[in-house]
């Protein structure tokens, strides 16, 4: 299984983040899971990343030219590919990838989750979408998705999809148990 994680190029203030990124990292290596990220050495993804190959694990990084000309790119990589641009980078990391799951960040990491969660959502693929809602961090984001279902813009089926856990073994336990819904606006969605 190769899992997509989503996260932030920072650290957040609190040390927690960091240390939930290097457990998950952990245990994807310890679960036989290969990882697919950003390909970045900087902030929680490069945490993950250390931890999965410190683990025995396999990293695979995606990450654009621009940001590799930075010298943003992880140098220990089992494989990094470089492409030309941001949707060219989720597109591959969508290819590589059985399952998404999304640890603390920024607006990267929102962008990256709901390009995802919309996919499944439409049917484009099958693969679970998860949240490692370690610290509560993402406590307000599920209260705007109920926000969203109460008020009639996204079916209660569709925000059921997406996987929440506190802890890195829960999640792995729910990707690898994941059952897709029937897509939006398939015949069998009704």
């Amino acid at each position: 299984m190769n899992v997509a994680v989503f996260c932030g190029s920072g650290f957040g203030h609190a040390p927690g983040y960091q240390q939930i990124a290097e457990a998950f990292g952990r245990h994807l290596a310890s679960e036989g899971i290969d990882l697919v990220f950003g390909g970045g050495k900087v902030g929680l993804m490069g945490v993950v990343a250390d931890a999965v190959l410190a683990g025995g694990g396999r990293a695979y990084g995606v990450i654009p030219e621009s940001l590799r000309e930075r010298e943003l790119a992880h140098p220990g990589l089992t494989r990094l590919d470089v492409v030309a641009d941001m949707h060219q980078r989720k597109a591959r990391m969508n290819e590589l990838a059985d399952a998404f799951v999304a640890l603390p960040g920024g607006p990267g990491t929102m962008d990256e989750l709901f390009e995802a969660w919309t996919w499944a959502q439409l049917g484009y693929h099958q693969k679970p979408c998860a949240l490692l809602n370690a610290y509560g961090y993402y406590d307000h984001l599920l209260g705007f998705v109920d926000h969203m279902v109460n008020e009639g813009f996204l079916a209660p089926r569709y925000a059921e999809m997406l996987i929440v856990e506190k802890e890195p073994e829960a999640v792995v336990k729910a990707l690898r148990s994941y059952q897709a819904p029937a897509s939006k606006w398939s015949s069998q969605a009704e």
